[in-house]
């Protein structure tokens, strides 16, 4: 299900990012920005279906919400959103 609203859908927290994201993120000329402006709405990335419908339900619920992009180079980042809502992280998958 992709969303079609740029609505933010949930806030986000404090914004963290692990160092090697940062790194990825500079190597390819991108910011973290760009992937939040994607993780708030929605914007399914990488997920496959039963992930993006999981995320509808923590919008939904209260639960924690996953997003996956590939930089221009394609290594993938993640970004996950707590629960609570109190913090958003930016990782690579490596480093869950």
């Amino acid at each position: 299900m992709v969303s079609t609203n740029n609505k933010p859908r949930f806030p986000l927290g404090q914004v963290v990012a692990t160092p090697g994201a940062l790194d990825a993120l500079e190597t390819n000329g991108q910011t973290p920005i760009e992937l939040l402006q994607r993780h708030i709405v929605l914007d399914p990335g990488e997920l496959d279906e039963e992930d993006q419908q999981t995320n509808e339900q923590a919008v939904a619920d209260g639960g924690r919400i996953l997003s996956s992009y590939l930089l221009k180079d394609a290594t993938k980042v993640w970004g996950i959103t707590e629960a609570d809502r109190s913090s958003t992280c930016i990782l690579l998958p490596d480093e869950y």
